[in-house]
């Protein structure tokens, strides 16, 4: 099955770009990196700032989530791409804005998913056959 923006919450997060729309913790919206670990309440985002790197686990209730799908991710070669979310937010200390430079293109499709709907076990969630209601 295809990495589409339909088909993102049945799919491996693991390796995807991701930023924190919005959180009842406001100290973690704008946070964005790639997933590394996925359980069934978190994300677990590698941060990287000024070649340092640092996981910070961020719950799925109670965040939006967007992720960037670019042709690597889907294994299309020609993906439509859609605007960010937080396509205007301030760049950092460096004057760039980290999520938008490393996912920029036209090939980039940008999903937002409430964390709400990724609440379940990443293996069950993936399933492909069974009684999954995941498929």
């Amino acid at each position: 099955m295809a990495l589409t923006p339909e088909t993102l919450p049945r799919h491996e997060l693991n390796g995807l770009p991701v930023r924190v729309v919005d959180s009842d913790d406001e100290t973690r919206v704008g946070l964005e990196g790639r997933v590394v670990i996925e359980t069934t309440n978190t994300l677990s985002i590698e941060i990287r700032v000024d070649g340092d790197s640092r996981v910070v686990m961020v719950p799925k209730s109670g965040s939006v989530f967007e992720f960037a799908i670019t042709d690597d991710a889907a294994g299309d070669e020609k993906s439509p791409g859609t605007a960010s979310k937080l396509a205007d937010t301030q760049p950092d200390a460096t004057g760039d804005v980290p999520f938008e430079s490393e996912c920029a293109g036209e090939d980039v499709a940008y999903v937002t998913v409430d964390g709400s709907r990724l609440l379940s076990r990443p293996a069950r969630r993936t399933e492909t056959n069974g009684d999954s209601p995941w498929q």
